[in-house]
């Protein structure tokens, strides 16, 4: 396999897991709990309407390099089609700054009605009401307590299409009425007899919120739940004042369909947890609630060196891009910095991308009058860095890339240098940092200048005061005497306090001073301040001279701040590319240390993966074995074969060109980390050719929780349900062992249904990878490959004796005929794929490699004693489970007879042999009387 060197991903696994310790983002609130202390959390921004309803709540996410939070957005919506009587839904999802997600929604969907939150930020709401007074629609601001999610759910279980079961003729009906009494037979019998002898709240919440599960995976997106039920309230509200005449005040929804953008993919929370796309770990200490990266795709992949590039990364992870123009834009730009002569070139400029912060944050700050020293060196290190940038980018070799030349014109020189030098020259970073705030330098300002030459010089002309003072004090009163400066206080003058000031009689005050302040350093140093006449005149004509000079700093600052301003577009469009640049370095970086080759992107619906591996499980085991992956969508029962030239230009290559690959093989194989390599690959456009992929939708992992009414199993059929509902030609279905969660005639059934439902919807057969132990379906012609179109693979192993020898393998030969799964062997070796089963003393190999045709045996046996289970224990199982694949599980209750039971068990099998070989077609008077015959039946 195309590997790397041992050293090198040694040491990039300890770059990861360095950065997994790290990167500690802050927790993310929930709707309800920011809802209920919107005093102290973040503001909410949420949105919707009849058409389209997103909602936006903005979240924070700790920056390590600058002092301040900065804010991230999610956004989900909900849209009614009146036309279909459909209600869309947009999960929540991460929004930028700019509103791209927002504006891409309003553009697709054309709404007429628009409804947000009285919560919603004014930038959010000015998105909103620009784009609907450019198209003619109406815009409203609705109560934020229409946007609770506890709210939507309830108004999304009160649904006929949820909360009535569906009609239909009665299994019982036309039976006798023995039959009638019989009990139900099923879920929904049950409830239907139920409900006919009393409507019952808690059965039909059950029921709607299972029947839920089937069109939507909303559980975890409580924006969008609010999103649904402000929506809802608003049709019902429209339907009362219009159709008062009409039964009720009903809403006619007639289904419940995801809302997909036409240029991303669509992939819900179950496929990103089941993929490992995202993977959040608690902190160590418990002491903290804040969350670091684990093991993820995200996690390798990001490299970023700024806030803006981190977080542009995970939109892209979130909403992989459709279109095959920006892909291959992408794909050209890691292509240009992994050449050789620009790999010193491309790490300058990542050195360089660490320096730049995020300037629009920055710029907020300064307009909001809250910008730190940090702030504004950050602004200094971004123009910086960003001219350094510039100079590196025209020692690209072969930089004909898009955002090489995208970069060239957001990065103005002669601009962002003006702002730099103007800061520079402004501001005095030394004072900055003693003082905690800007300062200005010497020079700028001459009424500043004579402002700071007086308040510099004080020290003398408070000595001189003091020397005038302490002459007319008598020497009883203060053995020292200080005249000082306070803001905001002015001057006064200070003496240490006496024992006796310290009794009942208080302090003495001479005749023209007025007592001020007490000051208790410790019970030994105290001090007493006083104003004079003297004071006051110093108050006059000297002045409050330090608010004086904040105050004209300020101003200056803020001249400074308008000129800056001017560039502020500049500036943040120029941080955006540099955003996106450092997410194409960053998977550059990756490339290069995990050996990720480009793929070819073509419009075809296709997939073929060459030497694919799981990005994720290279790095926990020692040794990888790569694999080859192969599909078409489209190709079910009775459609054209696709018109495929691989990618050695070859035409015949794969002389099976089906939509579903079915893999099989014994416990702990592999077959897991296949079929999810197989989507990551696909995710990532990795190492493949590979055709755009719309929808990808996973039945690998359970999250069960005590919050959901359903079984481990009710929850595996909703995610198929979801996926039958919802998967295109286009879409990548992923099935691990689907039916392992109920009996296994009934969980074969449903497995082998659901492929043959794909595989006969013909052209519009999605893309299907299957992993099953249920073998059943592969006798009896349930899934025959001459009579479906479906691909049987299996995953390798090799039996050995405890000396080494060789005693089968499966799929020896990968030529063989997938119908009779002949694997072929050496020298008499047998096929372990064809139910070969383990003997004791043979050991199992896992080979990790994928093969052509079935495996018949799991071996679980045998991967149950090596993962601890004992011999004894493991024996009885292959003992029992050969009783069964015979039909002889009647010898099992032999094993608990007495030898006299035995002994009566053996004289009536006797009895009945012989009264089964009697021949009645005889003539009895030839043989005597029945009485007689029976006699001798019975031996009496």
């Amino acid at each position: 396999m195309p590997g790397q060197k041992k050293d090198s991903k040694s040491s990039y696994r300890k770059n990861i897991k360095r950065k997994r310790i790290a990167e500690e983002p802050a927790p993310e609130a929930s709707d309800e709990q920011s809802s209920a202390v919107s005093s102290k959390a973040n503001k909410k921004v949420r949105w919707d309407g009849e058409v389209e309803q997103p909602t936006e709540s903005v979240l924070e996410d700790e920056d390590s390099e600058n002092v301040g939070q900065e804010k991230f957005g999610r956004v989900a919506c909900a849209y009614y089609d009146p036309v279909k009587c459909t209600l869309h839904y947009f999960d929540d999802t991460h929004e930028n700054s700019h509103y791209d997600l927002t504006k891409a929604l309003l553009e697709q969907c054309c709404p007429d009605i628009v409804i947000t939150s009285s919560k919603a930020d004014d930038n959010f709401i000015e998105v909103l009401r620009d784009h609907m007074d450019a198209s003619g629609g109406t815009f409203q601001v609705r109560p934020h307590k229409d946007f609770f999610p506890t709210k939507g759910r309830d108004r999304l279980f009160s649904l006929r299409l949820l909360a009535e079961l569906p009609g239909g003729p009665r299994q019982d009906q036309g039976s006798s009425d023995s039959d009638d009494r019989s009990g139900p037979r099923n879920a929904y019998d049950f409830m239907i007899r139920r409900k006919e002898v009393v409507v019952d709240p808690t059965m039909q919440r059950w029921n709607a919120s299972v029947r839920l599960a089937n069109y939507a995976s909303v559980d975890n997106a409580p924006l969008c739940l609010g999103s649904i039920g402000a929506l809802i309230d608003y049709l019902a509200r429209i339907r009362a004042l219009g159709e008062l005449d009409d039964e009720g005040v009903g809403i006619e929804i007639c289904a419940i369909r995801a809302l997909t953008l036409s240029q991303s993919m669509q992939i819900n929370q179950d496929a990103l947890f089941s993929l490992q796309i995202f993977e959040d770990e608690n902190h160590a200490s418990i002491h903290s609630d804040k969350t670091k990266e684990g093991l993820s795709l995200f996690g390798i992949l990001n490299n970023t060196k700024t806030t803006l590039g981190r977080a542009l990364m995970r939109e892209w992870l979130i909403r992989p891009s459709l279109s095959l123009d920006m892909i291959n834009a992408r794909h050209d730009a890691v292509a240009c910095f992994l050449r050789p002569d620009n790999l010193v070139t491309a790490g300058s400029m990542h050195s360089h991308l660490a320096g730049i912060k995020n300037v629009p944050r920055t710029l907020g700050l300064m307009r909001a009058g809250r910008a730190t020293v940090s702030d504004w060196q950050a602004l200094v290190k971004f123009t910086f860095h960003s001219l350094m940038l510039r100079d590196a980018l025209s020692e690209l070799s072969h930089a004909n890339v898009d955002i090489v030349k995208r970069l060239v014109e957001a990065l103005e020189v002669a601009s962002f240098k003006e702002v730099g030098s103007a800061v520079n020259e402004t501001i005095d970073w030394e004072e900055s940092t003693i003082a905690g705030r800007v300062c200005v330098r010497p020079h700028i300002d001459e009424e500043l200048d004579n402002l700071k030459h007086i308040y510099h010089g004080i020290d003398n002309v408070l000595s001189k005061v003091a020397q005038q003072i302490s002459a007319t004090v008598p020497p009883d009163y203060a053995s020292s005497l200080n005249v000082v400066y306070f803001p905001q206080l002015g001057f006064l003058i200070c003496v240490p306090m006496l024992e006796e000031w310290k009794a009942d009689e208080g302090i003495i005050v001479l005749e023209g001073w007025t007592f001020q302040v007490t000051t208790h350093y410790t019970t030994e140093r105290s001090h007493v301040y006083f104003k004079s006449q003297e004071m006051h005149d110093m108050d006059v004509h000297i002045g409050d001279l330090h608010p004086s000079i904040v105050d004209r700093e300020i101003e200056i600052v803020q001249s400074l701040l308008e000129k800056i301003l001017v560039y502020d577009e500049e500036m943040t469009h120029a941080c955006d590319v540099c955003a996106e640049l450092d997410c194409l370095l960053s998977f550059a970086e990756a490339s290069r240390a995990c050996n990720y080759v480009r793929p070819q992107m073509t419009e075809e619906n296709v997939l073929d993966i060459k030497q694919g591996r799981h990005p994720l499980q290279e790095f926990v085991v020692d040794t990888f074995v790569p694999n080859d992956a192969f599909v078409v969508g489209g190709a079910g029962v009775d459609a054209d074969p696709l018109e495929y030239i691989d990618q050695d230009g070859s035409e015949d290559v794969h002389e099976e060109r089906h939509s579903i690959v079915v893999c099989t093989g014994a416990n702990a194989c592999g077959k897991s980390v296949y079929l999810k390599q197989v989507a990551l690959i696909q995710y990532m456009a990795q190492t493949a050719t590979l055709g755009i992929v719309d929808k990808i939708f996973t039945r690998i992992q359970t999250r069960e929780t005590v919050s959901k009414v359903q079984s481990a199993f009710m929850i595996d059929l909703n995610q198929v349900s979801l996926a039958l509902r919802n998967a295109t030609e286009r879409s990548l279905i992923l099935l691990d062992e689907f039916g392992k969660g109920t009996i296994s005639a009934d969980g074969a059934g449903l497995f082998c249904g659901v492929l043959r439902h794909l595989v006969q919807r013909g052209a519009a057969c999605p893309k299907v990878f299957a992993a099953t132990h249920f073998h059943d379906v592969f006798t009896d012609d349930l899934l025959a490959p001459h009579l479906l179109p479906v691909t049987f693979a299996h995953m390798q192993v090799m039996l050995t004796t405890r000396h080494g020898q060789l005693l089968a393998a499966s799929g020896a030969d990968d030529g063989a005929d997938i119908s009779d799964g002949d694997g072929g062997g050496d020298e008499g070796a047998q096929d372990a794929g064809e139910g070969r089963r383990v003997a004791p003393g043979e050991r199992i190999t896992y080979l990790y490699r994928v093969a052509r045709g079935l495996s018949l045996d799991s071996h679980a046996a045998m991967c149950a004693e090596i993962f601890g289970i004992p011999r004894r224990i493991a024996n009885r199982a292959r003992y029992v489970s050969k009783l069964l694949s015979t039909h002889e599980l009647g010898q099992l209750l032999d094993e608990e007879m007495a030898e006299g039971e035995r002994k009566d068990l053996e004289g009536a099998e006797d009895v009945c042999r012989r009264f089964l070989a009697w021949d009645l077609t005889g003539d009895a008077g030839a043989r005597g009387d029945v009485r007689q015959v029976l006699a001798e039946v019975l031996d009496r």
